[in-house]
């Protein structure tokens, strides 16, 4: 049992506590109030004049997929031989003991959506985890779940250079239509034969991921940057009923009215560095300011490692310093990530029955000189800044 007391608590679920105590239990939040006594063999930390909050949440990163200081060896995020790969799992490319994972605990990030790049057409699932632990098994919040896709001049940029399909936009989008065809199909045949085996189409492992897409269970997961390459996004997933979650988003703020207007969340990043390719051009970190004020449900992402995460909260920072509300920048890494990604029953805030994923800082995370003090995740500290 854990007790954190004296606290300034953003629970992130509307109140702001002041001076406030939390109690877990079981790797869970127990109770949230002012008055809280600690049981006899609580371990209890003391954050008097301290900011708590609940962990911040990438909600589109490759965390483990490409290694810190490695090469090709650690290079797992992108299977550049086909570029339809549904079929291909990120849980079986992550190595949770990169170092990264620790650097991500010390900068307060509890939970992160990692999975494959966007060298493919579709590039396979991604997966909601955990930042601590030996075994990506005992990790996982959610799995699968989403389906990467893309968008623009990634894979156009891969497959010309192999000299085959898709060279350009219009390949990528027929490529990605056909694909979700042929898995409407093979789940017309399922349906059809019934529970007669013998009518049954041959087993095919890229259409039986495709499935939980045509399903609903999860998402499209589209890498894309252009206006017009989130617009045949939208375009694509609306002429299947399928679900959608744009990603990057970097010209949203050219096209806000029609992303609110389709009832969509962005998922906005990297947006801290150079504009290394023309579909950058309009990069800015006024964008997720933008949407929120459009109407628009932002998360902030870092694509790590493009940005290393533990500067997620950096990215929120420059956000606002770009005209984002404050408020809403904490939201884009808290609570609003974790409900485009379909776990806010577990992570985002600090709420009773949660999982006690809780970061304690020095100061506000947006000021530049702000520490993490602790991080807990599951109700155990994983990370203590012994240096403060």
């Amino acid at each position: 049992m854990l007790l954190i007391k004296n606290g300034k608590v953003f629970t992130m679920e509307g109140k702001i506590f002041e001076r406030a105590s939390i109690l877990v239990e079981d790797g869970k939040i127990k109770e949230i109030g002012e008055n809280i006594v600690a049981p006899l063999d609580a371990q209890v930390i003391d954050a008097e004049g301290r900011i708590v909050m609940p962990g911040f949440i990438d909600a589109h990163c490759h965390l483990g997929m490409w290694e810190d200081s490695i090469g090709f060896e650690g290079a797992d995020g992108n299977e550049m031989t086909d570029p339809v790969t549904p079929q291909l799992r990120a849980i079986d490319g992550i190595n949770p003991l990169d170092r990264t994972f620790e650097e991500t605990r010390q900068g307060g990030v509890t939970c992160a959506a990692t999975g494959p790049g966007s060298a493919n057409v579709i590039g396979g699932q991604f997966v909601a985890i955990k930042t601590y632990g030996d075994r990506i098994d005992d990790m996982i919040v959610k799995e699968p779940l989403a389906m990467k896709c893309a968008f623009g001049e990634n894979p156009k940029r891969v497959y010309n250079e192999k000299k085959q399909s898709p060279m350009t936009r219009m390949a990528t989008a027929a490529i990605l239509r056909e694909t979700l065809m042929k898995a409407k199909e093979y789940k017309d045949k399922l349906e059809a034969a019934g529970e007669d085996e013998s009518k049954k189409p041959a087993l095919d492992v890229k259409m039986e991921a495709m499935l939980k897409v045509l399903n609903g269970e999860i998402p499209l997961k589209a890498h894309a940057h252009r206006a017009d390459d989130i617009l045949t996004s939208i375009r694509i997933a609306k002429e299947f009923g399928v679900k959608l979650t744009l990603e990057h988003c970097t010209e949203g703020h050219l096209i806000a009215h029609h992303i609110k207007k389709e009832g969509l969340p962005a998922i906005v990043g990297p947006s801290f560095g150079e504009r290394c390719k023309f579909e950058l051009k309009n990069l800015t970190f006024e964008t997720p300011g933008v949407l929120s004020k459009a109407g628009v449900k932002v998360a902030i992402m870092t694509d790590h490692p493009v940005i290393p995460l533990q500067h997620l909260g950096l990215c929120a920072a420059l956000a606002v310093k770009a005209g984002m509300d404050e408020e809403e920048a904490l939201k884009a890494i808290t609570i609003n990530p974790a409900q485009i990604l379909g776990i806010d029953d577990r992570v985002g805030s600090i709420k009773e029955g949660k999982d006690a994923d809780i970061v304690i800082w020095s100061n506000h995370p947006f000021e530049i000189k702000s520490e993490v003090l602790y991080t807990i995740i599951d109700g155990k500290v994983v990370y203590e800044n012994k240096a403060e």
